[in-house]
């Protein structure tokens, strides 16, 4: 095979990249052309045995470092992601497959607000105890103290964000981690962890093993993790989380979502119509927040679905490095064609009525023919048993259901397992907080879609 535009990846512990023992490797791939980018190197089991020795050395010095001295280095950390963002950003575009424009302006920089916001929280006392006097001659105080190795698994739709959003908190609070990033989108994994060790990140204290669910597995099993945390679908959270249970860890899981989107009445439709491109097609509908099924008064589904054909006319596929381009593909071959498979479905069984994209590609240059391309879809007229009203689909895959009031929709929003985001639009902030109350969602936003500081909780 021709040289690859990226060097061979190995894995990363006790500070510095480290040649796996397994002699197996896998290749990222561009998902925009469908050709290799790099060869990763794959852990065994000794390896990622070492991977955490490594951590669990690390651990009693890392934990007793004074939380200021531990928020100086994770800062210089920060301020070393914020130089190279669009380095950063480029690699994270080409194995992602989503656009510059996006990578540039999100990926790195709200990975790098965690870290900076989690570093400062430390610092300034977050993780303190509390002092209780009982009587004149009795106190009783609490401390909060790291926990040890944790396992980070992360997912492949942001990838070097969420591997900020699990190290940031962990290592600003003592522990150390060994993290696995998705075998779909690994190049970030050395990247972040040269930063951190550039940083002054002692050896050990950030770690990265590669592979596939055979390496996330062992690694959440392993008597030497006391957390875990995962990011991913519901069923393989659910197997990573029975996991954790059986070796008494602890677990934190952000899993899936198939949340509603609620156009009240009085909405203002420019805005609400905003908001659902934003909640469905931002990152190629990659995002597990994403309100897919989309609520509208009966009485404005005809003016709501025309402006929406017209807004859609702006989303613009191309090469994902001109600034222009806001649509790139899906992330995978794998993940396309279970993309496809759901809408041939809504189309031959649901028997929704397709109101844009559908099955075909759209228009690329040939170089990108071979991509994992997709059109932005939106189907109309579909009821709630539909499957692809039921299903989290992951992709650019809108839903609209008509409803005639308020109580029906909330009754409908709420059916589902998937509890992860809601979204209201209306002018009538009283009315706005009523309904809520009422939904079941972890988040609600409202007039407006999918914004998660580092001060806001993900999931509530």
């Amino acid at each position: 095979m021709a040289d690859l535009p990226f060097p061979t990846r190995q894995l990363y512990y006790s500070g510095k990249p480290q040649p796996a023992t397994s002699s197996h490797t896998f290749l990222t791939i561009d998902p925009s052309t469908s050709l290799p980018l790099a060869h990763v190197q794959t852990a065994s089991p000794a390896d990622i045995d070492s991977a955490v020795e490594s951590a669990r050395v690390a651990f009693p010095s890392w934990s007793r470092t004074p939380a200021i001295v531990r928020s100086r280095i994770l800062l210089r950390a920060v301020k070393l992601l914020r130089e190279r963002n669009d380095e950063i950003a480029t690699v994270e575009t080409q194995d992602s497959g989503k656009p510059f424009s996006e990578t540039s302006t999100v990926d790195v920089i709200t990975g790098a607000d965690v870290l900076e916001y989690y570093a400062n929280y430390v610092a300034s006392g977050g993780l303190n105890g509390e002092t209780i006097r009982l009587r004149e001659d009795a106190w009783v105080y609490s401390t909060n103290d790291a926990l040890g190795v944790c396992a980070g698994i992360g997912a492949w739709n942001y990838p070097l964000q969420i591997s900020l959003w699990k190290s940031a908190p962990c290592l600003a609070a003592g522990n150390t981690m060994v993290y696995k990033p998705s075998e779909v989108t690994p190049l970030h994994g050395q990247v972040l962890a040269e930063i951190y060790t550039e940083a002054g990140l002692p050896p050990g204290v950030f770690n990265i093993v590669n592979g596939g669910p055979e390496v996330g597995s062992y690694l959440a099993s392993h008597s030497d993790i006391a957390k875990v945390s995962f990011t991913g679908q519901v069923s393989t959270g659910k197997k990573v989380a029975a996991t954790a249970a059986g070796g008494m860890k602890y677990f934190t899981g952000e899993l899936g979502g198939k949340s509603p989107l609620i156009v009240l009445a009085d909405a203002d439709l420019e805005n609400a119509v905003d908001g659902v491109m934003m909640a469905n097609f931002f990152s190629t509908g990659q995002v597990c927040t994403n309100g897919t099924r989309v609520f509208v008064p009966k009485d404005m589904k005809t003016a709501f679905e025309r402006r929406l054909l017209e807004k859609i006319l702006y989303i613009r596929t191309g090469d994902l490095t001109d600034l222009k381009t806001n649509f790139g593909p899906l992330s995978s071959q794998l993940h396309y064609e279970k993309v496809i498979g759901y809408i041939k479905h809504g189309i031959d069984i649901d028997k929704a009525k397709l109101l844009c994209g559908g099955l075909d590609k759209p228009n690329l240059p040939q170089d990108l023919s071979k991509g994992y391309w997709i059109k932005p879809t939106v189907f109309i007229d579909c009821t709630d048993s539909m499957q692809i009203v039921q299903q989290e689909i992951f992709g650019p895959v809108m839903c609209i259901l008509t409803y005639e009031t308020v109580d029906e929709v909330i009754r409908r929003a709420n059916n589902t397992p998937l509890g992860l985001a809601a979204g209201i639009f209306t002018k009538d902030l009283n009315l706005a907080h009523k309904v809520i109350a009422r939904l079941e969602a972890g988040i609600t936003w409202v007039n407006t879609w999918g914004e998660s500081p580092a001060e806001m909780s993900v999931g509530g």
